[in-house]
């Protein structure tokens, strides 16, 4: 038996009243968490009629969910994922069905109506978007994954995207590294591959898991990559893998013979790793440590409950109460309807701050600049703070896009006004600068109204399918009031 200080992590549900209940969750078949948590909020993808929203509740507004109240509800179509920034608590983005990611800003204390104006919406991906993901370290910088079978990385304050990577495969998970220099993506072609956001270049391949159904990822320490899957027997599996050598994993070790997709969770301070599949009643944790061959994943526990969970979030190290040596906190979804807490505790005798359980964080800063990060290729780790005391946030400013100018912001000039038409065209073509070469005005205004169709062609066929729906209901209660008679 090897010793460990995290052997003895025990987890323990809050009471139901410290809970969130009611809650109309997401009945999508895409497999993602559904809830995403930091110090101040937690959001839960919701279902909903004829558009996508999701819940964003403060984290002290316990007990019963209102069934008609506010909702972040601006998607035309289903949200699949939701992801908090991690340099300011108040941002969440959000990638949805309708081929759009939207970054919306929370106010102060919640929701009291409906959120509908996001405060910059990224325009890219033909197909759905099923993955959103923000840079550990470099501010403003998201990146989306969708069914186009195509990454874009956005410079979120400008709203434009960096670079475009297409995949051979739908991408399944992403996973920056611990400074955001690589990504580490699951594929459905049942490949891991390492990929340079800068460039788009893939370092690495591999096959990981064959599998039938879907595989993740989550980049760890020191160029190490964890991955859950399935074998061709249909048994769950987790490896570990070199990011410099994908060839054979350092690791293999089978799970159990359960169909549900196993989500790794990483905490990068104590190097735990929690294991949590949908449909399960059971969340594994284990401790990564140095083996013969290298970095191994040691089994330390399980927490054990008599219901399963449908979608899990994972609190960051901000939001935990360090004087009761809590080391985790996840936030279970049930089929109820239910959001129950479960902090994970070390027991120990003092109530003194444990160094030993909490070294420096990342904290709620950027280490660089978006600029910094694309322009000059800079890469840095995150700025680290230390939790002795308590967290406390820093201040944050009200969020800014700065959009680039282009032609259509130029005012007319009012001398122009009243003039003769000669004069009004001589005055015009001495005030207009000269185009940049290779500028074409008239493409755009063509792309515009391309895109114009576009959307009036779906909004259509939304129409149509919703009045569908209406007419096959009417005629289900009709049948069953004639089988009643």
């Amino acid at each position: 038996m090897r010793n460990s200080k995290f052997r003895h992590v025990f987890g323990k549900p809050l009471k139901r009243d410290q809970c969130y209940d009611n809650i109309r969750i997401s009945r999508s078949s895409w497999e993602a968490p559904y809830c995403a948590v930091n110090p101040k909020y937690v959001a839960v993808i919701t279902d909903s009629a004829g558009g996508g929203s999701f819940l964003v509740l403060p984290l002290s507004k316990v007990g019963k969910v209102e069934r008609d109240g506010p909702l972040v509800c601006g998607h035309k179509a289903a949200v699949l994922d939701i992801a908090w920034c991690p340099h300011n608590d108040d941002i969440i983005a959000s990638a949805s069905e309708d081929c759009t990611v939207k970054v919306w800003q929370i106010p102060e204390g919640g929701l009291t109506e409906n959120l509908t104006e996001s405060i910059v919406d990224l325009y890219a991906h033909q197909k759905r978007v099923g993955s959103v993901v923000w840079h550990p370290s470099a501010m403003n910088i998201l990146v989306s994954g969708g069914s186009d079978n195509k990454l874009f990385v956005w410079n979120v304050g400008t709203g434009e995207p960096l670079i475009e990577i297409g995949l051979p495969d739908l991408p399944l998970c992403i996973s920056f590294n611990y400074n955001g220099s690589k990504l580490a993506a699951t594929c459905k072609d049942k490949k891991l591959r390492v990929i340079n956001p800068r460039t788009g270049e893939f370092l690495q391949e591999t096959s990981c898991h064959p599998g039938a159904k879907p595989a993740r990822c989550v980049y760890l320490k020191n160029g190490i990559i964890l991955t859950t899957g399935f074998s061709k027997m249909s048994e769950r599996q987790y490896a570990i893998w070199d990011e410099k050598n994908l060839e054979e994993p350092i690791q293999i070790d089978g799970i159990d013979k359960s169909n549900g997709v196993m989500f790794p969770f990483y905490d990068p301070d104590t190097e735990m790793v929690y294991l949590i599949g949908k449909g399960d009643t059971i969340i594994r944790y284990y401790e990564i440590v140095k083996g013969d061959n290298g970095p191994e994943l040691f089994y330390l526990a399980l927490y054990q409950a008599a219901d399963p969970q449908r979608g899990m979030g994972f609190m960051p190290k901000r939001g935990l109460n360090v004087n009761q040596c809590e080391i985790a906190r996840i936030y279970k979804l049930h089929n109820s309807g239910l959001c129950e807490v479960i902090p994970f505790t070390v027991p120990r005798r003092s109530d003194l701050f444990q160094e030993d359980l909490y070294p420096d964080t990342a904290a709620d800063v950027p280490a660089i600049s978006a600029e910094e990060w694309w322009v000059d290729r800079k890469d840095a780790d995150p700025v680290l703070i230390s939790l002795k005391g308590g967290y406390a946030p820093s201040k944050k400013e009200a969020f800014k896009v700065v959009r680039k100018s282009n032609v259509l912001d130029k005012m007319p000039s009012r001398a122009s006004v009243g003039a003769t038409p000669a004069s009004a065209n001589n005055e015009a073509a001495a005030a207009t600068p000269a185009l940049p070469p290779g500028f074409d005005p008239q493409g755009i205004l063509d792309d515009m109204r391309k895109l114009k169709l576009i959307v009036k062609a779906h909004e259509r066929r939304i129409k149509t399918l919703e009045e569908k729906l209406s007419q096959y209901d009417t005629n289900l209660s009709d049948e069953e009031e004639t089988e009643k008679a």
